[in-house]
């Protein structure tokens, strides 16, 4: 399916599943746009969806579902006093997004073309949709406090090789030498590169550049962060995190090119 016919399917499907929510009950114009099964009832006000998607979540706002439904990814029904109602379908169309975004960086173009394709009868992929509110979720791991010693307990190194890369500034603690939520797949990372001989001072350089990248998506993203309203807080949140991941594409295939070259 093209991007255009996809993109025709999402604007069908996506009135059907506005007028489905009205009634809980699906058109009978065209197929029921996935999530299938789940009730399309509208009956979840916002503060329900983020507390349905907060634990795997944490960074979900009030800005950034107003944001996706302006994408055209989720059409939440307005009651009469305006106000915003969602349905169980509509929060595993939200759990999907957020997860496409959170682990496979993807645009939201292209995650919309994925609802599109399985709106459209594609099967979807990674697990079954799960009912909102109908199971336990573990727990966000960005949510646990990483010190020194957390961070040595989870990864299987010494806490003196945490230090080491603490001081060599690829580690940035806190306040409270608190580590951030990346540091454990830092320290993974930094073990297997020293098991090849590469220390944690020949590391020093990856960091720096790293920095510098965020630099630019900071300048990048700058003129709509300073708008101060949530839709633009929530669109350089997302541009943020695309500009990042082609940056990191970029950075991978010069590597892999280069190394290429070495043979």
């Amino acid at each position: 399916m093209t991007s255009s016919a996809r993109a025709d399917v999402v604007r069908r499907l996506g009135d059907v599943a506005h007028d489905a929510g009205r009634d809980g009950t699906a058109s009978h114009d065209g197929p029921e746009p996935w999530p299938r099964g789940i009730s399309r009832q509208a009956t979840m006000r916002i503060s329900e969806v983020l507390a349905a998607l907060g634990p795997d979540f944490g960074t979900i706002s009030h800005s950034k579902l107003r944001f996706l439904e302006e994408q055209g990814l989720i059409h939440p029904v307005r009651t009469p006093a305006g106000y915003r109602q969602y349905s169980p379908a509509d929060v595993e169309r939200l759990r999907f997004v957020l997860t496409e975004q959170r682990d496979s960086y993807l645009p939201l173009k292209v995650i919309k073309e994925r609802l599109a394709g399985m709106d459209a009868g594609e099967p979807a992929p990674g697990p079954s949709p799960r009912l909102a509110g109908g199971t336990a979720v573990p727990t966000d791991p960005t949510r646990r406090t990483w010190t020194t010693t957390t961070v040595a307990e989870a990864t299987g190194v010494t806490t003196e090789f945490v230090d080491v890369l603490v001081h060599a500034g690829l580690l940035h603690p806190g306040p409270g030498d608190r580590l951030d939520a990346a540091a454990p797949d830092v320290v993974r990372l930094a073990a297997q590169l020293a098991e090849h001989g590469l220390e944690p001072r020949h590391l020093r350089p990856l960091r720096a550049s790293a920095d510098r990248h965020v630099t630019l998506v900071d300048q990048l993203v700058a003129p709509r962060r300073r708008q101060q309203t949530p839709s633009a807080q929530a669109q350089a949140a997302t541009l943020a995190g695309e500009v990042a991941e082609l940056l990191t594409r970029l950075h991978t295939t010069w590597v892999r090119r280069g190394v290429d070259d070495l043979g």
